[in-house]
């Protein structure tokens, strides 16, 4: 560009008689100058870069994301910055994560239908996909009355690998979310199922598809939700990063709402701690070398 010579050259020549001999007025190249000067510099360009990219983490993430799970996106991306910093930009964008909520226990175990023991035992680390199953029921209040949701984990991944939505707890939403499941999964023999000992997961038809499919029941313990913590803790997380920031008019509006937020959110990019910051399905893909068909 023409004033960029000119200014390369400023010091070598009169600037008034090279937009002379160059063609281009002299206020034209002063008032360039001027913009220039107002330009950052390299280092607050970059500096509002990663801003910018600390802001596109944490709102994608539905404003769930702190400072570690931010700073996992940027070296993703490809940025070198420190966690600490990354803290402190987001103390200056005025980003912070909601905290967690507290357990809730639903549960009806007032029925008289066989129990079966833990064999989980919360051994909740599992190297292997298709080995344990975790499911439970939680809900969510819209202005049309109540909507549940149920849905089952593959502890391998940390993904919700079935889930249903209905305005009724009864036994065929459980039923709907095991078999979504199995069709998506298709996991053979032995995979141990866990839940809680509602009637749902206790009735005569659940328990009658987990022995078609030669699964091993395991139950928690009365009253103790922490031994089925990981599916609680899924449930209170989408309450956290996702339900209570909406005002659900009807049913539809939060059916359709957390669909999209489970299969498009949670699974394929929501960072997981104990997956080392990645999402279940990042983690599946990187960690399961047998070809597989699944369902986000």
């Amino acid at each position: 560009m023409i004033y960029i010579f000119i200014l390369a050259h400023s010091d070598e020549h009169v600037v008034a008689k090279m937009c002379e001999v160059l063609k281009v007025s002299s206020s034209g190249y002063y008032k360039w100058l001027n913009k220039q000067d107002q330009l950052p510099s390299e280092k607050e360009a970059y500096r509002l870069e990663i801003k910018q990219k600390i802001s596109k983490s944490f709102h994608e993430s539905y404003g769930t994301y702190g400072s570690p799970r931010v700073h996992a996106d940027l070296m993703e991306w490809g940025y070198t910055i420190s966690q600490k910093t990354v803290a402190r930009l987001m103390k200056e964008l005025g980003l912070t994560a909601t905290p967690k909520e507290k357990y809730m226990v639903t549960t009806d175990s007032k029925h008289d239908f066989p129990i079966y023991p833990n064999l989980l035992n919360r051994q909740f680390n599992v190297e292997k996909p298709n080995k344990v199953w975790v499911t439970d029921i939680t809900y969510i209040w819209t202005l049309e009355g109540w909507v549940y949701l149920s849905s089952v984990m593959d502890l391998f991944s940390r993904k919700i690998i079935g889930w249903s939505l209905a305005p009724h707890m009864k036994k065929e939403l459980t039923i709907q979310a095991l078999n979504r499941a199995i069709i998506s999964r298709q996991p053979g023999k032995g995979v141990i199922h866990h839940s809680d000992r509602g009637s749902q997961y206790c009735s005569t038809e659940y328990i009658n598809i987990l022995k078609e499919e030669e699964m091993k029941i395991s139950m928690s313990r009365k009253g103790n939700p922490y031994d089925n913590a990981c599916i609680e803790s899924f449930h209170a997380s989408i309450k956290k990063d996702f339900i209570y920031r909406r005002r659900f008019k009807t049913k539809e509006e939060a059916i359709k709402a957390i669909n999209h937020y489970i299969s498009s959110f949670y699974n394929e990019r929501r960072k997981h701690s104990t997956l080392g910051k990645q999402s279940p399905n990042q983690f599946e893909r990187n960690n399961w070398k047998e070809e597989v068909t699944t369902v986000s």
